[in-house]
């Protein structure tokens, strides 16, 4: 079956998904105790997409504007390309937020990473869909462990449109 014929079948099934990759890229700090001081590397590369497009664009499901998110996590003075899996939720409309949720294993600890654009509104478009405040939490404690901004390059922009791939 041709890659078209494949693609038409999945719309006619209701099926349809797409991909996209996305860099994130800035800074991190630990609390006291959780490593050394000061500004330190900090970098995620997801992969990111809902499945079913008719589902992530309906209002009413459960999957509205909310997909699976994997990929990679550095955290300098933590990890290194340390595999990460979570959720990346498009909050719009009701807490005009993105919020980009991910798990990851290191050493046999597991961390939670969670960090929010915010203040999303049609004009402030370039800041709210760029920079990203995150916390780094462990998992089983709640404790928290670093907090980051990282940002969206603009640089960036043609490679992460060009990176759209239907499945």
């Amino acid at each position: 079956m041709s890659r078209i014929s494949e693609l038409v079948s999945k719309i006619k099934e209701g099926r349809l998904g797409f991909l996209m990759d996305e860099v994130m890229i800035g800074e991190h700090e630990f609390e006291p105790g959780f490593g050394e001081p000061g500004k330190k590397y900090m970098e995620y590369r997801s992969t990111w997409g809902p499945d079913n497009i008719a589902d992530w664009i309906n209002p009413q499901s459960e999957t509205f504007l909310i997909q699976d998110l994997t990929g990679f996590v550095t955290i300098e003075g933590l990890c290194t390309d340390t595999p990460c899996k979570g959720k990346l939720e498009l909050k719009y409309f009701d807490e005009h937020r993105i919020r980009y949720s991910f798990e990851f294993k290191v050493k046999g600890k597991n961390y939670r990473y969670v960090g929010e654009k915010v203040n999303i509104k049609p004009w402030n478009l370039p800041i709210s869909h760029t920079t990203c405040f995150g916390t780094l939490t462990e998992k089983t404690t709640g404790k928290l462990v670093s907090k980051s901004v990282t940002y969206f390059k603009f640089s960036k922009a043609l490679g992460f449109l060009l990176s759209l791939r239907l499945q």
